[in-house]
């Protein structure tokens, strides 16, 4: 004999055998026992949840002959015919092939003769989000007030497409995904009865993969178990469907903890090599993240597991990562999850989110706080030496930009010295500090950096940390794309901007704070930013290093003709958009 699908050759023939839906059948067999069967059904839900059955069973229901119950008896010729397709007055129609409204103005003339086989005439539309507006419109007044010998039954899995005239028609019912626990008890039925021997392990993962859907489900069973010859097994279900198993994702999860980079990339290669797709891997790697944090937050999350079977099993793994950081993780992955459909090359894109996460510093939650440090009991001598050590470098960093701002502070205050006897050098409505007051502290050690190797390391990977400041924040991009690094001192990187504007902008605090967070993620360790003009960056470099920095800060102007004395507007301008950009004409 021919084989037939097993989701075909299992699919349920009464009520009793539905799966997973028992509200919607308990009130449908309550209304046929009663006799207050509806004119229109709107069945809706995911595929495969049991929609076009439940319809085709009710069709046998208020058909079948011998029925003293709510059940279709599926012995007598009417239940058989409409079974097997074979009567004329039960006709499935689907939507997405007879869309339009010819199609439905025939059916609307068809709908007024009696039925000649059985005692209702049931339509079965199928896909009925599919059919046009105009189509919609011509059903509505047959839909509303149909012969009483017609039932009209639409099933579709986008009901939000359907407009509200037709909705509103009918008695709605939403079908549910199939819980875990009901499609892994069904699906051991079957295997039971088809002689399949299986694991339960691998009855659940099937379960897992087919989203709620019972027939996904079969067909995934169905396909497994005739590759294995009716023996099926965790193991064999991960090679059929292209799994990874949950170790597998515990592996990387552990380098990514660890900062293992190149065991990562081994672990990719190796999930390359066994004919895994990288777009599926990484989307089963954000499902066990995901995983990992419902196991971190929710007690008892055995139920909301995706791709981990034994919550209990990857506690440890849960607790190695703090909150923050798995939301990080979940978020970052997410986002190249979206950019992976355009790659051109997805292996190479995942092998760069992974290089992403092992880079993401470790979260603030991760450190304990100083309320905590001073609450720590006092017995333990090695953690009481580690959090004095701790708080001895908390102390040095301050100091160390202690330091750098009175520096800071006293070099912009030389010019401020003046008493009210003397006089600037030059009087104007409008004066301006001169470049040698934007220079950093420290700018000769930054001028004799400016050829060292760390300079041009960092050079060569300026393009990473411009892509991700764009990836964090793209206003603050648009900003800081117009400076260039022309050194770097120690812990500090030395960038300079064409104009004043945009390195104003980029040295406010919540801007800095973005761009110091990605220059530690992209350069490997963390960055302080500083900034000045490129041409104050240009004359420094020009001037011995003995003179630079320590030229005497005066008030002066920066047009000394007579047109531009006597418009300020002018040194507005310049200060706002630099030199660079400002023509002046007579």
């Amino acid at each position: 004999m021919e084989h037939i699908a097993l989701y075909r050759a299992w699919r349920p023939q009464s009520f009793k055998d539905i799966v997973g839906q028992q509200h919607i059948i308990q009130t449908l067999q309550n209304a046929i026992r009663e006799q207050r069967v509806s004119h229109a059904y709107l069945f809706s839900g995911p595929r495969g949840t049991g929609k076009t059955t439940a319809a085709k069973v009710l069709a046998k229901a208020v058909n079948c002959e011998r029925s003293e119950g709510a059940e279709p008896c599926n012995e007598c010729p009417s239940c058989l015919r409409i079974t097997a397709g074979n009567v004329m007055d039960v006709q499935e129609i689907d939507a997405a092939s007879n869309r339009g409204v010819e199609e439905i103005r025939d059916l609307r003339d068809k709908v007024k003769y009696a039925p000649t086989e059985v005692r209702r005439k049931v339509y079965i539309i199928d896909e009925v989000h599919m059919l046009t507006t105009e189509a919609f419109n011509a059903l509505l007044k047959t839909l509303e007030e149909p012969p009483p010998h017609v039932m009209f039954i639409l099933a579709t899995t986008e009901p939000h497409k359907l407009p509200a005239t037709i909705i509103s028609r009918c008695q709605r019912f939403d079908f549910r995904r199939v819980s875990l626990e009901e499609q892994t008890a069904h699906l051991a039925a079957v295997c039971e009865k088809e002689n399949i021997t299986a694991d339960q392990d691998a009855l659940q993962y099937i379960a897992r993969l087919s989203d709620g859907g019972m027939r996904d489900a079969m067909s995934i069973l169905d396909q497994i178990s005739s590759f294995t010859d009716g023996n099926v097994t965790y193991a064999q279900v991960l090679n059929m469907t292209g799994g990874i198993a949950s170790e597998q994702f515990a592996r990387l999860a552990r380098a990514i903890l660890e900062g293992e980079m190149g065991q990562l990339l081994e672990l990719v290669e190796q999930l390359m090599h066994e004919g895994k797709s990288a777009d599926k891997c990484l989307e089963n790697l954000l499902f066990y993240f995901r995983d990992l944090l419902m196991i971190k937050m929710v007690p008892g999350a055995d139920q909301l597991t995706d791709r981990v079977l034994n919550p209990a099993e990857f506690k440890d793994m849960a607790a190695a990562f703090t909150r923050d950081r798995l939301f990080n993780i979940v978020d970052t992955l997410n986002r190249y999850l979206g950019e992976m459909k355009y790659a051109t090359h997805p292996q190479t894109l995942f092998e760069v989110a992974l290089m992403k996460l092992c880079s993401l510093q470790p979260d603030q939650a991760a450190q304990p706080s100083l309320a905590q440090q001073s609450a720590a009991p006092q017995g333990s001598a090695p953690a009481a030496a580690g959090e004095l050590e701790h708080l001895k470098k908390q102390i040095a960093a301050l100091e160390k930009k202690l330091e750098q701002a009175m520096a800071a502070g006293a070099l912009a205050g030389g010019g401020r010295e003046n008493t009210p006897a003397q006089k600037p050098a030059v009087q104007s409505s409008a004066p301006r500090m001169s470049s040698a007051a934007k220079l950093p502290p420290q700018v000769d050690k930054f001028i004799a950096a400016k050829d060292s190797g760390d300079f041009a390391a960092i050079y060569k990977q300026w393009s990473l940390v411009l892509q991700g400041v764009k990836e964090e924040k793209v206003t603050v991009h648009a900003w800081f794309v117009d400076g260039e690094p022309v050194s770097v001192l120690d812990d500090a990187v030395l960038v300079a901007f064409k104009n004043t504007i945009h390195r104003d902008t980029t040295e406010k605090p919540a801007n800095r704070q973005v761009i110091e967070q990605v220059l530690a993620a992209r350069l490997g360790k963390p960055y302080r930013l500083v900034t000045m003009l490129l041409r104050d960056w240009n004359e420094a470099a020009l001037k011995p290093a003995a003179q630079t920095g320590t030229e005497e800060l005066r008030l002066e102007h920066e047009h000394e003709s007579a047109e531009a004395k006597q418009e300020p507007w002018i040194d507005e301008a310049i200060q706002l958009f630099g030199e660079d950009l400002v023509v002046i004409k007579d």
